[in-house]
This record gives structure tokens, C-alpha cells and sequence, in this order.
């Protein structure tokens, strides 16, 4: 069974019902007139069946030793022979190709017999296919041109684990390398596809942290390694798994798929929207379908009882994975929707193909071939839609991220004069001062007072008093730069903090806003009286600390302020300048007498 028609069966695909449809009727319509020519093996049908010894010569059976009815019985051990008449398929007598589906047998022969006696034998082995293998799961045998027309077309196989799984055809020569080199193509995009999506996925797992798309990643992953192995694009680079190796381990893969697919879709609607039990189902059905398919692929279990089974239990998962997606739906999980999007037509393509046998259509691949192409849309179309949805999701990240940062720019503002306010000053003033460089200078804290702002708020109120410090503040903005920030400590009072500058050029600098914020025009309070300021200087390093250069500051502005505003001091010059302001006064008062 899962060497034959249905071996994969993965609980997702795409979802694009119309890009789905037209790919089949493409396919459709490149198949149908090959199909026309071709003719399907049938045992009991268009195949006769003999039992034989292994021991015995390799020569065919006569005609007489065969049996066309009813299905042919303890072969497994044996040799088992099927023979056809060319004349009774109704073939040309020259010209034609046998072409099988690789499955598990020790050995198997060709005999192609002529109206002359002449017996034409090809054959292979397991694990050494020679050239008789091609791409899309086949092998083929060309029947050699010859004079006398073909008779007869026998085959031999040696240990064949169930006649169930032989799938053949015999097709006229001359259009089947064409057909074979379009199935090489359409095999080879898919599993292109398959493997793309494998790493896409995976690194979406990790980009997001979506657990889903681990195992999407992974089911993919399994689906192109079961690709490669049921189409025999392996053996170009491993020869040796030719035949019972690769269609077990094909066999092994499709079940796991199955799991994998089951996993990814009950790990995509988030904990708490399906109820624990359906949860728990799920992962057990998962379990039990990888179970059943190790017992398929790597013992010598009868197919057919255990290959039912895991078809059971494959609908038991389908109907699991539809009811979470309905509840899901109906609780409404946005990823229950996007899976039911993404996998309603799959899984019934999906279901379709445990009911009704492609065996020999689709360029002989069957139902796998359909599968294959089927996954390989499917993981696009996720990996598309999964890239919108973390796209839309991004989006709405950064514009909480830019909300945020505006509140927090908002909260480090004075709403006022829109100005740092005291903890965002402290915090830029912390992070320049961090990354100073002291070959370069100190830093300092420059604390700004407007003179006699009370008289202004008494004489013109306070809203014009307000008018007044945003034009301060807008003067003092325009001195901000890289290493210069600027800030309102509150009130009447500002602060300019510096980094990398040395003793005069500070001092430059507060003489600057000093006359800068002097020369600031305020209206009609201007036109009464001039808006001065004192600024008060504290330098240091950057070990010195904010709290201990504010102390600083503001006792140099104190002193600024005592001895008459409008001024700036640096702190530790104040009694120096105190003595200078003594000594003028005093030669003043002595020219004066």
C-alpha cells in the first residue's frame, strides 16, 4: 500500500484551490495523450501469474504454468512470474517500453520474446539499478528493435514483499523519453521547492519563535527526502539504496510526514483555544501513525493488514485536524482560519486519494506525484502566507515600539518650552559623559538662571512669564550639538551640559549663552527691561558624577547671583573674584574721594 499509490499522505497543502486546479488539468492534459497509447499491468487482468522456486534456472516458465485469475499466493519467499501477450494487449509488435514503479524485491528480469524464439533478458538487483532507472520512480526497459515482432513480455521478481505494490505499464518508445524528461523537470522544481521552503520555514521559526514553523520546517524537510528517494533523484548521489532500501525508507518518510504535518497543525492554534483532550489526541494519533509506519516499513509485517490500519488511522488524523480547525474557527483563532485557508483543498484532495487509485496516472507516478507537487505549493503558499502575517505583525511592533518611544520622548520633555526636563537631561547627560573622551577635556554642567523673574511674572503675569522662558528656551536649543545638550531643571532655571572641552572653551561657551540669552527679544518685557542670566559652571571628569557637579553648579551660580547677576562663575573662582570685585569697588570709592 505505501509503496503503491497512496504511501504519502500529508495533512496540509495549498490552499490556492484555483492555482491547484489548473496545475492538475495542466498536468492533465500533458498526461492524457500519452495515457491514450500507454497500457496499464493488471494482475488477473492483463497479467498472468506463476509461482516458482528461487533455485530454480532463471529461464521463464511455459505458457501453460501460468494462471490468469485470481491473485497469485505464497510468492514472498519465492519467485514470482507475470507474462503478457503483446497481440492480447493489443501492442505494436515493435517499438515499445516497459515501464514499472520501483518497489521492494531482491531481484527482478525482463524477458522480451520474439517470433523468431529469440528471449531478450534485462534485469536488476536491489541496491544496483544500472541505468535502467529514471527519474519520477521508474524503471524502464526499452524491448530492442528487432525484425521478428515481439511476442511476449514477461517479468521475474525474486522476493517481492506484495504483488499488491507492482505498478507497470507498457508504453510505445518513441514519446516516453519526452514524458520522462517533463516528469525529471516538474520532480526536480518540486523538491526545489520543498527544500527552499524547509529553510524558509525554519528560519522563520527562529526569527518569530513559532514552534509551528519548527515543525512545518521539519515536515517539509521529510517530504523532500522522501521526494528524492521515491523519485531516485537519490541515487545519482547513493546508488546503493536502489530498490528495497529506499522504498522502505520511503515508506518510513511518508508516515512520518503524516505525523510531522499533524504536529505543525496542532501546535499552530495557540494553548487554550482547543480543549485539552483534542490536543492530547492529536499528538497521540501523530505518535501512533509513526508507530504503525516503522512496523510497515522495517518488519515483516503483512502489508496489507498493517497498511489498512495506518489508512484508518491517517482518516482518524484528518477528521482530528478538521474538528481543532473548526473550533478553532469558531473560537476565533485567526490561525484556525489560516489553516483551514491553507489545507481545505489538500486534505481533500488528500482524502479523495485513500478512496479512488491513480496507480498509472500522472506520467505513472500515481498519487505521489500529485502529493509531491501538492506539498511543494503547499509550502509556498504557507511560507507566503506566514511572511505577510509576521510582515503585518511587524509592522504593528514598530508602531508600538515608535508609541512607545514618543511617550517616552514625551516623558523626558518639558512640556512647556519642549526642552529636556530634569531626568531626561540626566539621562543623555549620563550616557555622553559615559563615552567621553578625556584626551579631549572635561565635561562640565552649566546651570542658567534668569535674573529677577519674579518681577516679571508680578509686572506682566505669568503667562507672560511663560512667553519668556519659551523664548528662552528656543534661543538655547540652537546651541545644542553632539556633545552639547541642553535642558529646563524647572522654573526659571536651565542647564546646559558639555562633554570634551577644555577650561576656556567651557568658559567660552557660558559666556556665549550668556550673551546669547541676553540678546533674546521678549516683546514688550524687553522693551521695559532687558531679560538677563547668571550661569554657574562646574567641571569635572567623568567619575565625578551629575549629583556632585550639580552641587557645584549651583553654588557657582549662588555666587553669581551674589555678586550682582548677569554673570557667569565658575566654581572654585568665586572668592578670587570676589577680591577682584572688592578691589574695583574700593578704587572706585577712593577716585570718587
Amino acid at each position: 500500500m505505501l509503496d503503491g499509490p497512496r504511501s504519502l499522505r500529508p495533512a496540509s497543502a495549498h490552499p490556492f484551490s484555483r492555482a491547484l486546479i489548473l496545475a492538475i488539468v495542466a498536468l492533465a492534459a500533458l498526461w492524457l495523450p500519452a495515457m491514450a497509447r500507454a497500457v496499464p499491468l493488471k494482475i488477473g487482468g492483463s497479467l498472468c501469474h506463476a509461482t516458482k522456486s528461487a533455485a530454480l534456472p532463471i529461464d521463464a516458465p511455459p505458457p501453460r504454468a501460468y494462471s490468469c485469475t485470481g491473485e497469485p499466493r505464497d510468492y514472498q519467499d519465492r519467485a514470482l512470474w507475470l507474462h503478457a501477450e503483446t497481440a492480447a494487449l493489443g501492442l505494436p509488435p515493435r517499438g515499445v517500453s516497459l515501464m514499472l514503479h520501483h518497489t521492494r524485491f531482491d531481484r527482478m528480469t525482463v524477458f522480451f520474446t520474439y517470433a523468431d524464439g529469440r528471449v531478450v533478458r534485462q534485469g536488476v538487483t536491489r541496491g544496483d539499478y544500472g541505468t535502467f532507472w529514471r527519474i519520477g520512480g521508474h524503471l524502464r526497459f526499452d524491448a530492442p528493435l528487432r525484425d521478428a515482432a515481439l511476442t511476449d513480455v514477461t517479468m521475474r521478481f525474486d522476493h517481492l514483499a506484495s504483488h499488491t505494490l507492482v505498478r507497470g505499464r507498457i508504453v510505445p518508445t518513441a514519446p516516453i523519453g519526452t514524458e520522462l524528461a517533463l516528469v525529471a523537470g516538474l520532480v526536480g522544481g518540486a523538491l526545489t521547492l520543498l527544500l527552499a521552503g524547509a529553510i524558509y520555514n525554519l528560519c522563520l521559526s527562529i526569527a518569530a519563535r513559532r514552534q509551528f514553523l519548527l515543525w512545518h520546517s521539519l515536515w517539509a524537510t521529510t517530504v523532500f527526502v522522501w521526494g528524492t528517494l521515491w523519485s531516485q533523484f537519490a541515487l545519482w548521489v547513493v546508488p546503493g539504496v536502489a530498490g528495497t532500501t529506499a522504498a522502505q525508507t520511503s515508506t518510513f518518510l511518508a508516515v512520518l510526514a503524516i505525523a510531522l504535518a499533524t504536529m505543525s497543525g496542532a501546535t499552530a492554534i495557540r494553548r487554550g483555544v482547543l480543549p485539552r483532550w483534542l490536543h492530547i489526541g492529536l499528538f497521540a494519533l501523530a505518535g501512533a501513525n509513526a508507530l504503525l509506519g516503522l512496523s510497515v516499513a522495517f518488519t515483516n509485517a503483512p502489508i496489507s493488514v498493517v497498511g489498512l490500519l495506518l489508512e484508518v488511522f491517517s482518516l482518524a488524523d484528518i477528521a482530528a485536524v478538521v474538528l481543532a480547525i473548526v473550533i478553532g474557527w469558531r473560537r476565533g483563532s485567526q490561525e484556525a482560519r489560516d489553516l483551514a485557508y491553507a489545507w481545505a483543498v489538500p486534505m481533500a484532495v488528500l482524502t479523495f486519494t485513500m478512496f479512488f487509485d491513480f496507480r498509472d496516472s500522472l506520467f505513472g507516478g500515481g498519487s505521489q506525484i500529485m502529493v509531491l507537487f501538492a506539498s511543494a505549493l503547499q509550502t509556498v503558499w504557507l511560507s507566503i502566507g506566514q511572511t505577510r502575517r509576521l510582515a503585518r505583525l511587524r509592522v504593528e511592533r514598530d508602531a508600538a515600539r515608535a508609541a512607545e518611544l514618543e511617550l517616552s520622548e514625551l516623558a523626558a520633555r518639558d512640556p512647556l518650552t519642549g526642552l529636556l526636563n530634569r531626568r531626561g537631561f540626566l539621562a543623555r547627560a549620563e550616557a555622553m559623559w559615559a563615552t567621553a573622551d578625556p584626551a579631549r577635556g572635561h565635561i562640565a554642567l552649566l546651570l542658567i538662571d534668569a535674573d529677577e523673574f519674579k518681577a516679571i511674572n508680578d509686572r506682566f503675569g505669568h503667562e507672560t512669564g511663560d512667553t519668556v522662558l519659551v523664548t528662552l528656551a528656543r534661543c538655547l536649543s540652537g546651541m545644542e550639538d553632539a556633545r552639547t545638550i541642553v535642558g529646563r531643571l524647572g522654573g526659571e532655571e536651565f542647564m546646559i551640559g558639555v562633554a570634551e572641552r577644555d577650561a576656556p572653551a567651557i568658559r567660552a561657551l557660558a559666556e556665549r549663552a550668556r550673551a546669547l540669552l541676553g540678546a533674546c527679544d521678549h516683546g514688550p518685557v524687553t522693551a521695559r527691561r532687558p531679560v538677563t542670566v547668571s550661569i554657574g559652571v562646574a567641571e569635572g571628569h567623568r567619575a565625578t558624577g551629575f549629583q556632585k557637579l550639580y552641587g557645584m553648579a549651583d553654588r557657582a551660580l549662588y555666587d553669581a547671583k551674589r555678586l550682582g547677576r548677569n554673570r557667569v562663575m565658575i566654581f572654585g573662582q568665586a572668592n578670587a573674584q570676589a577680591e577682584i570685585e572688592f578691589a574695583r569697588d574700593q578704587l572706585a570709592f577712593d577716585f570718587a574721594g
